[in-house]
């Protein structure tokens, strides 16, 4: 069975509290628990991780490319500031989907630009915790074609 990193930046440990009307009342473990059930769907096993801080994002981009076939990734606020991150998906070599919850493009200005969207597979915003599950089902496309 293929390995899934699903990874979330700084401050997705506070979805369902964190301004609801933009990014919706689901928490992240319940987002987890749907991408969980998703993914035994698609023989795709999920392991997800939350860290805020970019550093330890970083390493777990960097080792996952020892054991994942894939990852979906929201980098969150590190979206429109990291070099670093946006250096560590280039280097992995592996397909990375960016995701967001709220579409960007139509946020505050300084948001509608991503570092990280270049060097990645794809990206999907503003379709709430779905856009996780459109980046799934991509995955399932890249690694069965």
């Amino acid at each position: 069975m293929e390995k899934v990193l699903v990874l979330n930046g700084p401050n997705l440990n506070l979805l369902g509290e964190r301004e609801p009307g933009i990014y919706g009342d689901l928490n992240l473990n319940m987002i987890n628990d749907r991408l969980l059930l998703a993914g035994k769907q698609l023989e795709i096993e999920i392991v997800s991780f939350q860290s805020n801080h970019e550093g330890i994002l970083i390493d777990k981009l960097q080792d996952s490319r020892t054991w994942a076939c894939a990852v979906i990734f929201n980098p969150g606020g590190y979206t429109h500031t990291s070099v670093a991150l946006r250096d560590a998906v280039a280097a992995i070599r592996i397909p990375v989907i960016e995701v967001h919850l709220s579409n960007i493009a139509t946020r505050e200005d300084f948001r509608h630009t991503s570092l990280i969207a270049p060097v990645c597979a794809g990206s999907i915003a503003g379709f709430g915790w779905k856009s996780y599950l459109l980046g799934l089902h991509a995955i399932h496309q890249i690694i069965n074609n």
